[in-house]
């Protein structure tokens, strides 16, 4: 029952963590993007450019990389827990 309560309580962190770094790169690529418009050549209008760029970056390696969040601390606990137990 602990370790239930443990994953449990490790999920709700981590999604919080996720979230704030989804939302902080998110940001980061939008204020990239409204930076190349405003030194560009402006041949298609500020929205759609950051429209169509932010698309691309949802297809982008840092956003699955992103992912890791969950991954990385839940496999080091299932190891621990491993190593503790059976090794």
């Amino acid at each position: 029952m602990a370790l239930i309560r443990l994953f449990f309580i490790a999920f709700v962190v981590l999604s919080i963590v996720y979230l704030s770094l989804s939302l902080y790169s998110r940001s980061r690529a939008r204020d990239r993007l409204e930076g190349e418009w405003d030194e560009s050549d402006k041949t298609m209008p500020r929205d759609a450019f950051v429209r169509e760029g932010l698309q691309d970056y949802d297809g982008s390696l840092r956003r699955k990389l992103i992912w890791g969040v969950y991954i990385v601390p839940m496999a080091l606990v299932c190891l621990t827990i491993y190593l503790v137990n059976f090794a």
